[in-house]
């Protein structure tokens, strides 16, 4: 039996899903056996939506997940991603041409070892090829029974829109915690609107909202914090930000939980039902906390004091790089 499931499209899944980048980097490097363990521990702790992408590991993700769970398959939802693909130098690029994708879904099947994937998003909007184009051809991989259902990942509510027109899109992915709102402006009513679900990535804020980041100064070169996320980890703004977290803790005692329970409580209390965030890790022990606050209810008056101490306004310096945020079409207005 779920702890209090929620719904993506045709699929009812665990209130938390398993976001499985962090197997392969991000923040660091994990041992291949600690990954495959910590995915058949999240299965059995009660994780159903396990999301990955073709850039993760450039496939390792899906490699570790194929080998793994593919005798499982019938026990859990599976999401990946197509359009963003790795540079020589460590960069990415985007690539929404049609060809590509279905090369794309139908390498993302033979990693997965499975017949067919649940939720296939495009990972990125390409700026060169129109939207309508690289969706026309996710469309026909439904058609073709390579995947069941389709969605989208850091888009406008413009372009979600204009998605939708071409094939129903089940599910919308976008940073979302306290600390980063942006889909409040306009994404969150779009998608109940036109009933699709909302899957936040990072909502844990990248550790920070599990009180357990350190500035860039203390970081690994290559991880995403001291990179492309590094805005709100540079020492003076990490300084300011992390201010905050004293009166975060002893609301965090108040609910009973943990920091990071704290956080993911708070997003399964909006008012969105098809709302799934997908914290990853690669501890078996925080994969088992992060669960658990699926069980934790949030006072209204405590939600409250949450959006007043932690919010865009509260907090120093954007999500991304400038660069990094050119590049995402993710809606940057403020509320």
């Amino acid at each position: 039996m779920l702890e209090n499931p929620r719904t993506i499209g045709p699929f009812e899944v665990s209130a938390i899903g398993l976001g499985c980048m962090n197997m392969v980097g991000g923040y660091g490097p994990l041992d291949t056996s600690e990954a495959e363990a910590l995915l058949v521990a999240a299965l059995e702790a009660g994780y159903t939506f396990f999301d990955t992408a073709e850039i993760y590991g450039n496939g390792e993700s899906e490699r570790i997940i194929g080998r793994v769970l593919a005798k499982r398959r019938d026990e859990f939802v599976l999401a990946t991603k197509a359009g963003i693909h790795g540079n020589t130098g460590g960069g990415m690029r985007f690539d929404g041409r049609p060809e590509a994708i279905r090369n794309s879904c139908e390498g993302s099947l033979r990693r997965l070892k499975t017949e067919v994937i649940d939720l296939y998003y495009l990972h990125r909007r390409d700026p060169e090829v129109p939207l309508t184009e690289s969706v026309g051809e996710m469309a026909r991989l439904v058609e073709a029974g390579m995947v069941r259902c389709l969605g989208l990942s850091e888009v406008s509510t413009a372009q979600l829109r204009e998605a939708h027109s071409v094939h129903p899109i089940t599910a919308v992915q976008s940073e979302y915690s306290l600390w980063s709102r942006t889909p409040e402006a306009q994404m969150l009513d779009a998608c109940a609107e036109m009933d699709i679900a909302f899957v936040p990535f990072s909502p844990l804020g990248r550790a920070f909202l599990a009180d357990a980041a350190e500035d860039v100064t203390r970081l690994a070169e290559n991880d995403l914090r001291a990179t492309i996320a590094r805005p709100r980890f540079e020492p003076e703004n990490f300084k300011h930000n992390r201010a905050l977290l004293p009166k975060y803790r002893e609301l965090a005692k108040q609910a009973g939980c943990t920091p990071a329970q704290l956080a993911l409580a708070w997003l399964l209390a909006r008012e969105a039902p098809r709302l799934v965030p997908i914290p990853g890790t690669r501890s078996i022990e925080h994969m088992q906390e992060n669960v658990a606050a699926a069980k934790v209810a949030l006072a209204p008056d405590l939600v409250a004091a949450l959006d007043e101490l932690i919010n865009e306004s509260s907090v120093r310096g954007p999500r991304y790089t400038e660069d990094r945020m050119q590049a995402s079409d993710a809606e940057r207005d403020r509320l």
